[in-house]
């Protein structure tokens, strides 16, 4: 089945920082490099190098061209990204000295997706296709009804996390993938298992997968629970490891392997991506895990 991925495109620009800048600081960075980003352009390009079928739709400016190009060289079809007068989106990366990020975004061209791009870019979705949304770009609300109403099977990362993720239609939501801090903000609760249990008393259809980085990953729906460790790497850069870890499990689960050889899979991938720099140029191909 194809994957439809309503993301965002961005310019990532990367600071090497001996720790995040604190309120009043200002410090020096070792090193400064500009990628491709954002959480709907590093997933799409995960689904292709997994092997998906994916359908990117999304928006930028003139200055943005590149990101088109990128997803087109990774075989993603391209044809309902629309060119704005705005700018492109993009974002500011502090990585520290342990390889951990802190990041600034600017929404830019991904916050101007109007409804009939919308509409234009599900147009040939069929029921039984993939839906995948992260928090990136406007008009979530609009697409997972849409989606809905088409029959797909919606994903949804609520990343960033905003306080209007919880007027939602998670009704319609097939899959929810969050790390715990945004598990905690949707329900309430602390560990996985409650949060898990918290959503799924008010949305029983819902399947949830929770991330929690190098602890491992935790599943659960109305049927079935469990848990997976992490994927034991030298960790250089966790930028992109989540949306490659999001691609990589979308992508096995849209070729109807099953949800622990998924999550497996999914893992091995986000491993690869935080044994190098950067975010799109760190997912890794299929055949190589």
């Amino acid at each position: 089945m194809s994957v439809f991925n309503l993301g965002s495109l961005n310019i990532d620009r990367v600071y090497r920082t001996n720790h995040f800048v604190r309120p009043g600081e200002t410090i020096t960075c070792s090193s400064y490099a500009e990628f491709a980003g954002g959480k709907g352009l590093n997933q799409s390009i995960a689904l292709a190098r997994a092997g998906a079928d994916v359908i990117h739709i999304g928006k930028i400016g003139q200055d943005g061209i590149s990101l088109k190009n990128l997803l087109e060289q990774n075989n993603v079809n391209t044809q309902n990204i629309f060119v704005t007068d705005k700018p492109s989106g993009h974002a500011i990366i502090q990585v520290d000295d342990h390889g951990e990020n802190a990041i600034v975004l600017y929404g830019g061209a991904n916050q101007a997706i109007t409804s009939n791009e919308i509409q234009l870019g599900l147009k040939s979705a069929q029921t039984g296709d993939w839906l995948l949304l992260q928090n990136e770009t406007n008009r979530i609300k609009e697409a997972i009804h849409l989606g809905a109403e088409r029959g797909l099977k919606i994903v949804f990362n609520p990343a960033p996390m905003e306080k209007e993720v919880s007027s939602l239609p998670f009704q319609d939501i097939s899959w929810l993938i969050v790390n715990e801090l945004e598990g905690e903000m949707i329900s309430g609760e602390k560990t996985p298992k409650k949060i898990a249990q918290n959503i799924l008393n008010r949305f029983p259809d819902i399947s949830i997968v929770v991330t929690r980085g190098a602890k491992g990953v935790y599943f659960a729906n109305n049927s079935n629970e469990f848990s997976l460790p992490a994927e034991k790497v030298p960790v250089i850069d966790t930028t992109g490891a989540g949306d490659t870890f999001i691609g990589f499990f979308i992508a096995e689960l849209s070729d109807n392997k099953p949800v622990k050889d998924s999550l497996i899979i999914a893992s091995k991938a986000a491993a690869a991506c935080v044994s190098k720099p950067g975010a799109a140029n760190s997912i890794p191909s299929r055949s190589s895990l």
